[in-house]
């Protein structure tokens, strides 16, 4: 097959972010004070076609329901649950109430305070808490990586069939391959469990959803690299 991908410049971003909506005064505000306060863990604040690309899947599935596993700042909070309608509910997870302080102050501004309930506690233990209760329509994982597979298991159990994951940071800076004479290969996870638990967890949660047959799959190049996967 030809080839069809296209390298992103930055030129070639900011067209692409610019073509996904019009332009958010308080998420752009939002984006700026996480990097004025956080400095290098801004980055783990989601790109803005990723966060217009969840809110375009939670409005065509109808969602009303929503999970999330790292609120951090609450930017990806802000698009998800502005997706879902009035008595709509997004369950958010996070262990810092530094982070999670700036994103109540902007869930408040935007309106969303009544539609978006955030818990300070690990976020497996959130999910055990929401084993039996109405199942979700839509998740995103975007916690700590070495848990990712455990959050996996857990996350799709607490899906509605036709409901949507979303997992975030699968292609991990581009370290899931490496490059050698016979061009790049996949690092097989075992071999990183000890060096780095946190590709570990990434590939090993790859390799989990490729192979999952509740779902239908498809991991795509955006930002870090995200999986979005249907319940079947």
């Amino acid at each position: 097959m030809p080839d069809k991908f296209t390298a992103l410049t930055p030129e070639l971003h900011a067209y692409l972010v610019g073509h996904s909506g019009p332009r958010d005064e308080l998420l752009d505000r939002l984006a700026e004070e996480t990097e004025s306060v956080a400095g290098e863990r801004a980055i783990m604040q989601i790109a803005p076609e990723q966060g217009a690309l969840m809110a375009l899947l939670c409005e065509a599935i109808g969602a009303r329901r929503a999970l999330e596993l790292g609120t951090f700042t609450g930017y990806s909070a802000i698009r998800v649950a502005r997706a879902l309608p009035d008595d709509g509910l997004l369950i958010t997870c996070d262990v810092s109430e530094e982070w999670t302080a700036i994103a109540r102050r902007y869930f408040e501004e935007a309106g969303l305070a009544d539609r978006i309930e955030v818990r300070i506690a690990p976020a497996l233990e959130t999910l055990a808490g929401l084993r039996g209760s109405e199942p979700c329509d839509f998740a995103f994982i975007d916690a700590d990586k070495v848990s990712y597979p455990d959050y996996w298991e857990a996350v799709v159990e607490l899906l509605r069939p036709g409901a949507i994951a979303v997992v975030d940071n699968v292609l991990y800076d581009g370290e899931v391959v490496e490059g050698g004479g016979g061009g790049p290969s996949v690092r097989p996870w075992a071999d990183e469990a000890e060096r780095n638990p946190s590709l570990a967890g990434i590939l090993r949660t790859n390799e989990m959803i490729a192979a999952d047959e509740r779902v239908t799959s498809v991991m795509l190049g955006v930002a870090d690299g995200i999986t979005i996967a249907l319940k079947r």
